[in-house]
């Protein structure tokens, strides 16, 4: 929530998001501090959608009467996430090998929720037959979009996207297709665009921490002069800093927070990776802030 909010301070282009998973696992539709992400009252910036991730239908059902609850009229299944803690016990794409549970939970929570539904999927876990499989079937759901990642879960996010799996996909469902997965440069948004010109809705997700230009350079809303581009991000970045100090216990949390994004920012200042090398290596706060300096200078 912190990231969205600053995020959305100081750079455009984007309409929605969508906020992180639930963790089913800790029982969040009975403990309120586990919706405190998705809290209404802090989601003023930018219009979210809640992301469930549970593969039992009472707990996916008990979930979302409580995000109803809260207001929400759309929620989103994740059914792509391909890490291993969550894949192997079917949740995420782990699920996506087993078709009849998908179809199960949705025959049984569908009818007894007020809100809309929409779906985060991979291509299939193992491989992509299960992905063509599952999509015919769900065109019998009224779902609100199928967010499509065309990897498999097992690749994690190594190799490179499956456009050819998007474009079979798109013959496989009659619902609407969004693309999600290495939309990283104007170029290759420009790219995708061409080829899939039914697709009228995207999903950028670690593109924008190696651009964080790149939802407005793909409107046309972004700032050329890169003087002024270099000061924004700067000031993102300090607020940022400035937002985990305040809310994380100690050093190690917020030096272990900002270098997770300095992976993927650096990225934003062509001929500084040796000073990333820095930023790794930083061991206390101050190490931290000299380095950082040193990309923005």
């Amino acid at each position: 929530m912190l990231f969205r909010t600053v995020f959305s301070n100081h750079f455009g282009g984007f309409d929605s998001a969508i906020a992180p998973f639930i963790n089913p696992q800790q029982s969040p539709s009975k403990k309120t501090h586990m919706l405190a992400d998705v809290q209404p009252r802090v989601n003023t910036h930018l219009a979210i959608t809640p992301q469930l991730l549970n593969n039992n239908a009472t707990e996916f059902l008990e979930l979302a009467k409580r995000l109803e609850d809260l207001g929400y009229t759309q929620l989103n299944w994740n059914l792509g996430c391909p890490s291993p803690m969550v894949a192997n016990k079917k949740r995420g794409s782990g699920l996506l090998p087993y078709p009849d549970t998908i179809i199960k939970i949705l025959d049984t929570v569908l009818p007894k929720m007020n809100a809309t539904l929409s779906i985060k999927m991979r291509l299939g876990f193992r491989e992509k037959q299960e992905g063509f499989t599952l999509l015919p079937l769900l065109n019998e759901y009224p779902l609100d979009e199928i967010i499509m990642h065309p990897r498999l879960g097992k690749q994690m996010y190594k190799g490179k996207t499956d456009p050819d799996g998007f474009a079979e996909c798109q013959t496989l469902t009659h619902h609407r297709l969004v693309y999600n997965g290495d939309i990283t440069t104007i170029d290759t948004f420009s790219e995708l665009a061409a080829r899939f010109p039914a697709v009228s809705r995207w999903m950028i997700g670690r593109g924008v921490l190696q651009n964080p230009f790149l939802a407005e350079e793909i409107k046309g809303i972004d700032e050329k002069n890169p003087t002024k581009r270099k000061k924004k991000i700067r000031e993102f970045h300090d607020e940022l800093c400035e937002g985990y100090r305040q809310r994380l216990s100690g050093p190690g949390h917020l030096l272990g927070k900002m270098k997770q994004l300095w992976l993927y920012l650096y990225l934003a200042f062509p001929g500084k990776e040796k000073v990333l090398k820095n930023i790794k290596k930083a061991k206390t706060e101050q190490q931290f802030l000299d380095a950082a300096e040193e990309m923005f200078r």
